[in-house]
């Protein structure tokens, strides 16, 4: 199965100013510059935060792949990353709530956006109790930043400290009380938020994938360097082609039509994303993927640098039929202490764990958090 890519190609504009023009510039003028300068910098040296944001388009009716629950109220909101990305948002509230809640960021698959998986689960936990919200990374689905389609594990994992910013900050949440859902490719990612950022007081690991692994290994680290190396020169020859071309060719998302001998877990995969149980519009994984370099940082990227430093608590949700229950448990086995759990769920399927509601453990789900939230 390739792991496909989209990518638009954007222009920026520059400023330009006039020809031929000369402008007397008076003391005045220069004094008026300097006291301007001096409080930006004062500014910036009191640690201020130009809050500018990208003006998203962002859809304004339901085009989720789920029903909303008449049980929680929901909206969509924008938030910015620290390098400048403005992010989308589906927030979920439970209907009538008041005071600061337990809060949950919600995110994944990789390749997919928040109106498929990472909406559900966000909104299956506001109807426990939770504020929550589901969010498309940078450059991917409703968030801002160009080009489009790239994937970085630094900025992935940015994503989800910049949603616990922008949670931190709500009057209705309680700021010691976040936590953090990631699906799939973002199952490992939410442990590098996680090991990094001690605002993050509890993780819940679903299905996850260790996509450096993958992509340097192949599937079931039946890879080679030989393989890595045909790989790599192909992206560097993509590159120059793209740059020359003004424009980025696309990988492709999952197979379609599905080859006969495709294997079980793509058939899955095909299931989720190419059928109306699964299939959104802006779906990388559902329509021409992730744009074909967009993914070369994987190869030499890594989870869990310092797992030692992941001291909050882990519940980690695997399928024991899921093709990717090697990379959870290899995950996990990097983690240390009392707090970390793994939670094998019989007969599972990794796509499973994406939208079955009679599989995913959502009560289990819910004490966890509360425990771990002191919700």
């Amino acid at each position: 199965m390739k792991l496909g890519a989209s990518f638009s190609f954007s222009t920026g504009l520059i400023a330009k100013g006039s020809t031929g023009m000369t402008k007397a510039i008076t003391r005045r003028g220069v004094l008026a510059a300097g006291a301007a300068g001096a409080a930006v910098l004062a500014s910036r040296a009191a640690g201020a935060l130009n809050m500018n944001e990208e003006k998203l388009v962002l859809a304004k009716e339901w085009d989720k792949t789920f029903a909303l629950s008449p049980r929680v109220d929901h909206s969509k909101v924008t938030f910015r990353n620290r390098f400048g990305i403005t992010l989308a948002a589906d927030l979920y509230k439970p209907k009538g709530a008041s005071g600061k809640l337990p809060a949950i960021s919600v995110c994944g698959p990789f390749g997919a956006v928040k109106e498929q998986s990472s909406g559900l689960y966000a909104q299956q936990m506001a109807e426990r109790g939770f504020l929550a919200i589901a969010f498309d990374p940078s450059y991917t689905g409703e968030s801002g930043g160009f080009p489009r389609n790239v994937a970085s594990m630094d900025l992935n994992t940015e994503d989800f400290m910049a949603s616990v910013d922008f949670l931190s900050n709500r009057a209705d949440v309680d700021p010691e009380k976040i936590g953090i859902i990631g699906i799939c490719g973002w199952g490992g990612i939410c442990l590098n938020a996680a090991e990094l950022d001690p605002r993050i007081r509890a993780t819940a690991s679903i299905t996850p994938y260790d996509m450096p692994r993958v992509t340097a290994n192949g599937y079931f680290d039946k890879g080679t360097a030989a393989g890595r190396e045909e790989a790599l020169k192909a992206i560097a020859a993509q590159r120059t082609a793209d740059y020359r071309a003004g424009t980025f060719k696309r990988a492709g998302g999952v197979v379609d039509p599905l080859p006969a001998d495709a294997p079980e877990f793509v058939k899955r995969y095909y299931d989720y994303y190419k059928t109306p149980r699964g299939y959104h519009k802006r779906s990388l994984n559902s329509n021409a993927g992730w744009n074909s370099t967009g993914l070369q940082n994987l190869f030499n990227s890594e989870l869990l640098v310092h797992p030692e430093d992941l001291r909050s608590a882990v519940l980690m949700v695997h399928g024991s039929k899921a093709h990717s229950l090697y990379m959870g448990k290899g995950l996990f086995k990097k983690l240390s202490g009392g707090n970390k759990e793994f939670l094998e769920i019989p007969g599972a399927d990794h796509t499973d764990l994406y939208d079955n509601l009679k599989v995913i453990p959502f009560e289990r789900l819910e004490a966890f958090f509360r425990k771990y939230l002191k919700a």
